[in-house]
């Protein structure tokens, strides 16, 4: 007889193989040694068989179409588990095998080449596997596709469900039209704050030691994660018990880290959060990724530049960081944090001109996909974008199209998360303010009340509701760019000092 259980052990099975891949992975970015990445890529390959074999094989494949028949034998917790399990099937099971399994190897491949490439700063070394990454995705977009309108709202679809074209069109229009706004009122209107001083040396200990002890006190917990060196930042969760983080440092930019660190520890608090029911079921049932990024930009931004917040912070950070900003008041310190200046690098934009950078890989991955936009044209039309909306000139392919991993990985559709994560934190940010005093709350110095709000109202449903719904529960209404919007307004009219300038 079909059960309930029977369904959930097959999960477990391929949620522990999604484990073990996540720890190669993660591995494979913080201390493989140099020359093991073609044996990395046998790994991966035969990891991915498996999990193939387990997520679309006979096994799961009959207890699908037993439940899809008689859905008699699961309670709400198995209805929910099925759902997820048979649009996890929908998506994995369209796929040929062999070409599911090549196609995994060939991102493992791909991220040591773009390592290769990252260091001769040579686009043409990866090229290569991005001609391989995006020929495959063009070969999978119509196995997956239902009735989205455009090849590129398939991609989108898979990471924010029910998001395409038309509305992130829509929605980075308005953005455009404001972030441009306020840029231009800033120039005409402000003062721009002093920020050289944020370019003295810090030694990496001291950044480490900072960043971690601010990290904690938001609530992320080392015993279930850990902190580690890496090229590109990430978080990597095998499990709620086991969310790992990792940064880049510059000892003339200390900022980059300690916000990153910030970011990814956004990240592991949510993975370390999730409620336990969903423990063997992971697999089929991740987390939305523009909530995540909301998680992540919450601290990175909703808290990270907040005037309350560093209000509290900025003493303790003069104090392990003495006798470096001792002549540093807590004003000048805040304006020159808040300084928005236009950035070649993603990873070191402010919030105010993170967008942007957005909008150009939108723009760009929408062009390959729908318009069919040749690969070896992209880092020139990577370098037009970033003359046309930030108004600056790309050196080279290192501070270009080398600089994010996430194309490497293939996940392209990935990028508008991030832009929407900056909505859902502004959003959330403006619901939590309904019922919790947050300047009250950083004066005392503990900050439990905000990571139980978090956790009660996002982290513990993990991946089972969808992100427009989450947004309507907690919020009560669907996306609106204008809390974002006002809390930019607000953050640089105070920086800026702004006639007028709003609360």
């Amino acid at each position: 007889m079909t059960t309930q259980e029977a369904l959930i052990a097959s999960i477990k099975e391929q949620t522990l193989l999604a484990e073990i891949t996540a720890l190669s992975g993660w591995d494979a970015l913080t201390g493989m040694p140099k020359d093991a990445g073609h044996f990395r890529a046998d790994i991966d390959a035969y990891l991915a068989e498996k999990t193939f074999q387990v997520a679309t094989g006979a096994k799961r494949q009959q207890l699908l179409a037993d439940f899809k028949q008689d859905a008699s034998g699961l309670d709400a917790f198995g209805q929910l588990v099925f759902a997820k399990a048979q649009k996890d099937f929908d998506v994995t099971g369209k796929l040929p095998e062999k070409d599911y399994i090549d196609f995994q190897r060939t991102l493992s491949e791909a991220q040591d080449f773009w390592a290769q490439a990252r260091e001769a700063n040579d686009y043409t070394i990866f090229q290569p596997y991005v001609e391989k990454i995006i020929a495959y995705l063009k070969q999978f977009i119509p196995l997956w596709q239902a009735n989205e309108a455009t090849p590129y709202d398939v991609l989108l679809n898979q990471y924010e469900p029910g998001l395409n074209v038309a509305k992130l069109d829509a929605v980075f229009d308005e953005l455009k039209a404001g972030i441009m706004a306020l840029r231009t009122q800033l120039q005409t209107d402000g003062t721009t704050p002093d920020s050289h001083f944020l370019s003295r040396r810090i030694t990496k200990d001291q950044q480490k030691a900072y960043a971690l002890a601010a990290s904690q006190r938001l609530g992320y917990d080392l015993n279930k994660g850990r902190l580690d060196d890496t090229i590109h930042p990430f978080m990597e969760a095998l499990n709620r018990d086991d969310a790992r983080i990792t940064t880049r440092w510059d000892e003339h930019n200390f900022q980059m880290a300690v916000l990153g660190i910030f970011h990814e520890a956004g990240h592991g608090l949510f993975e370390q959060n999730v409620a336990a029911k969903y423990d063997d079921v992971r697999a089929v049932m991740p987390i939305s990724m523009s909530i995540h990024e909301s998680q992540s930009l919450f601290n990175e931004v909703m808290i990270g530049r907040s005037k309350a917040f560093w209000q509290v912070e900025y003493p303790k950070m003069q104090a392990t960081f003495a006798p470096t900003f001792d002549d540093i008041t807590f004003e000048t310190f805040y304006r020159g944090w808040i300084k928005t200046e236009a950035t070649l690098i993603r990873t070191e934009a402010d919030p105010l001109t993170y967008p942007l950078h957005i909008i150009i890989r939108y723009e760009i991955e929408k062009a390959i996909f729908n318009d069919n936009v040749p690969v070896a044209d992209l880092p020139q039309l990577w370098r037009d974008k970033y003359q046309e909306y930030l108004g600056l000139t790309v050196p080279d392919d290192l501070t270009g199209i080398l600089q994010d991993i996430h194309w490497a990985g293939g996940s392209f559709g990935y990028f508008p998360s991030y832009a929407l994560g900056h909505l859902y934190a502004a959003q959330f940010m403006s619901t939590m303010k309904k019922t919790l005093d947050f300047d009250q709350i950083y004066a005392s110095g503990d900050y439990t009340p905000i990571f139980a709000w978090r956790r009660e109202h996002i982290w513990q449903h993990g991946g089972a509701v969808d992100p427009g719904e989450i947004l309507v529960t907690v919020t009560g209404e669907a996306l609106n760019p204008k809390y974002w919007l006002d809390v930019m307004q607000q953050l640089y009219a105070t920086a800026y000092q702004l006639p007028h300038a709003r609360g």
